[in-house]
């Protein structure tokens, strides 16, 4: 789970979160489920800065964790037991007289191999017997608490705790994007997330039936709770859950064999538990977080995370807190350090994940890294903006090229046949596949300090000849004959007429913005 894929408990990855690059699990959604539970113990812990001023310096000289790891390891084995009788850890033991009978096999516990959410449909692959051994159980039930896509659970209602354990709510990242900074570190990873709170952590959600928490029904749908604290908010049980031990067949080691699935936890959310979110606006001119979609590469929206930089409040602003964003925007150029007491901050990446669902059923999961400097963020912000209108106007430039084609190698085209015909010229799919290296080249370059109009010069010449090559190699299933060479040389010259036209980004004339 590591930068060296070494296999760690939780309380290794705290105490030497210094001297490992990352964690690193099976999906993007399950590392950020892991580093929401390392943040939740720091937090239980007492281990976070108490203002934004603390944190700066926290991040800056590298605060030791030390006291994270040291609490956790202090804690009474049976309260951090996966599968204890009556408090088990991260589990709902209220399920346990039903389990045997209305459980399902382990794969139902892991989101990806669900299916549809749409439970009550048939899913004979979800009564699969194989044991999943128990840390990988561990951490699928943490990403189901924090990812679980809506839908219905197959737990009966009538015959267990009532009709609307059934229910499942989306989970609290489930619908956005979360964006994580990343430090070259785990500690320094760490760190830049803690988010400065001066109210006390709130209580940590160790089970359903631990702690002074007062936990919802399922008689009747709740509303949902406030949150205490930031030990709350990442340690909160977003399913309700609970898994039966077994063993592995061949070792022996710990394992789970059946689970049961059920509605969990709703939060009431307030903007300042909200650090990381960045706002959009929809196609009908509201605005929401930031979203995944299956259609369109986040890549392309990367502006929008700089963007939240760009347009950080001052710190001398008479609101309190701030968010990720304007903490990050407030740390000095690396070459304004005022000494050594006060060490440079280097890079940071931003590293940004989403998941992609249709209705109920899960697709994909959606990630990116982008670079982040001191300093920079007005600079990154329009080195990504700019970039992704670029590769937006060679985009449309190839579909007008291909439109061009088409006029001449179908004179009489069938209304029923025009679309299959057009995408036979069309490539723009290739384009947007292969301008996701060009644009994080072009980040990267930016955030080192390289000019953003040299590295925008090159980054559009780039992505040019990428689309002359990518539609001169479709027309050439083009007859040879007249009519043939000139659907070509239509389409060659649309394109080419694009990139020269007054209305096309400053870059293809060679010129700076």
């Amino acid at each position: 789970m590591t930068g060296d894929r070494v296999e760690r408990s939780l309380t290794g990855l705290l105490e030497d979160a210094d001297g490992l690059r990352a964690v690193d699990d099976t999906t993007p959604g399950a590392t950020v489920a892991l580093l929401e539970y390392l943040l939740a113990i720091c937090y239980a812990s007492g281990t976070y800065p108490v203002t934004d001023a603390e944190w700066q310096d926290w991040v800056e000289r590298g605060h030791s964790l030390a006291k994270a790891a040291k609490w956790l390891a202090e804690q009474p084995d049976g309260e951090w037991d996966l599968f204890h009788p009556t408090e088990p850890l991260g589990q709902n033991a209220l399920l346990a007289p039903f389990l045997d009978q209305h459980g399902a096999g382990p794969a139902q516990l892991v989101i990806e191999r669900v299916g549809d959410y749409n439970q009550f449909f048939d899913h004979h692959h979800l009564e699969h017997p194989t044991p999943l051994p128990a840390a990988e159980a561990f951490r699928a039930m943490l990403t189901q608490h924090v990812y679980g896509p809506a839908g219905r659970a197959r737990i009966s209602g009538k015959e267990t705790l009532g009709p609307t354990i059934t229910n499942l709510a989306i989970g609290r990242l489930s619908s956005r994007i979360r964006v994580v900074a990343l430090g070259s570190t785990l500690g320094e990873t760490l760190r830049l997330n803690l988010t400065p709170w001066a109210d006390g952590p709130g209580e940590f959600n160790r089970s359903w039936t631990a702690g002074t928490t007062e936990r919802r029904g399922f008689r009747t749908k709740p509303d949902g709770r406030p949150v205490s604290g930031p030990a709350d908010l990442h340690s909160y049980l977003g399913r309700s859950i609970l898994l039966r031990p077994a063993a592995m067949p061949e070792t022996g080691e710990p394992a789970v064999d059946r689970v049961l699935v059920g509605a969990g936890e709703l939060l009431a959310l307030r903007r300042p538990q909200l650090q990381d979110v960045v706002y959009a606006s929809t196609a009908e001119g509201k605005t929401k977080p930031l979203w995944a979609s299956r259609s369109r590469a986040f890549w392309r929206d990367a502006h929008a995370l700089y963007a939240a930089v760009k347009d950080a409040r001052k710190p001398d602003d008479a609101r309190q807190s701030a968010n990720l964003y304007e903490r990050l925007a407030r740390f000095p150029r690396p070459d304004d350090s005022a000494g050594p007491d006060r060490p440079p901050v280097g890079q940071f990446k931003l590293w940004a994940v989403g998941l992609v669902a249709k209705q109920t059923t899960v697709i994909s999961w959606v990630t990116g890294v982008y670079p982040f400097a001191p300093g920079l963020g007005a600079t990154l912000h329009r080195a990504s903006k700019d970039g992704s209108q670029i590769a937006e106007y060679v985009a449309t430039s190839l579909g007008k090229a291909a439109y061009a084609a088409w006029e001449i190698a179908y004179p009489n085209p069938k209304p029923s046949d025009k679309a299959a015909q057009i995408a036979r010229f069309d490539v723009r799919w290739q384009h947007w596949e292969a301008s996701e290296e060009p644009f994080n080249l072009l980040l990267a370059q930016t955030a080192t300090g390289v000019p953003v109009d040299e590295c925008l010069l090159d980054y559009a010449s780039t992505l040019a000849s990428n689309a002359a090559e990518f539609l001169a190699k479709s027309l050439d299933s083009l007859p040879r004959n007249a009519r043939g060479f000139q659907a070509r040389a239509a389409a060659l010259r649309r394109f080419e007429s694009e990139l020269e036209s007054r209305k096309a980004p400053a870059q293809f004339q060679g010129e700076e913005a």
